[in-house]
C-alpha cells in the first residue's frame, strides 16, 4: 500500500463502492473505520484539519488490536457468530494497513536500531524501541518487537 494519506482516500474510494455495490457487511466494517478516523480527528483537534500519515495508521493499528483480543475471546467462549463478524472487520481493516514484515526483515530492523543508538544494556530499551516506532508502525506488532528488543539487548 502507498503512503497512509493514500490510505484516506483509498478508504473512502471502497466506502463508496461498497455503497454502489451494495456490500452490506463491507459497508458496515469501513463506516467503523471511518467512525474511529473522525474520532481519532475531533479527540486530537489541535488546529489541524486532518490527520497526519503516522495518526491514521495508529488508529488502524489500534483497531486491529482490538478485533484480534476480541476474535480470540469470542473463539474461547464459543460464540463462531460473533467470531466470523470480528475477523470479517479485520480483515476489512487489514486491507488498509502497509506489508506486515517477515521475522527476518523485523530481527534486522532491531539489530540495526540496536547499532544505530550504541545500546549496550536494558537501560537504553527504551531508546531502541523509539528509534524502531516509526519505521515499524503498523508493520509488525511492536509487543514481539520489544521481546526480541529484550533478547538483543539481554545478550541473546
Amino acid at each position: 500500500m502507498a503512503a497512509a494519506s493514500d490510505i484516506r482516500a483509498a478508504i473512502d474510494a471502497a466506502t463508496k463502492a461498497a455503497m454502489r455495490a451494495r456490500e452490506r457487511q463491507r459497508l458496515k466494517a469501513l463506516r467503523l473505520v471511518n467512525a474511529a478516523l473522525k474520532q481519532a480527528e475531533i479527540d486530537g483537534r489541535d488546529g489541524r484539519q486532518e490527520l497526519a500519515d503516522a495518526d491514521v495508521l495508529a488508529v488502524l493499528t489500534r483497531m486491529c488490536k482490538q478485533r484480534r483480543d476480541a476474535l480470540g475471546q469470542f473463539a474461547a467462549a464459543g460464540r463462531d457468530d460473533l467470531a466470523a463478524i470480528e475477523q470479517y472487520e479485520l480483515d476489512v481493516i487489514e486491507e488498509f494497513m502497509p506489508a506486515r514484515l517477515g521475522e527476518a526483515e523485523i530481527a534486522q530492523a532491531v539489530a540495526d536500531a540496536v547499532a544505530a543508538t550504541g545500546a549496550s544494556s536494558m537501560k537504553d530499551m527504551g531508546r531502541v524501541m523509539g528509534a524502531l516506532r516509526r519505521p515499524l508502525a503498523g508493520r509488525a506488532d511492536m509487543g514481539a518487537v520489544s521481546g526480541l528488543v529484550k533478547k538483543a539487548l539481554a545478550g541473546g
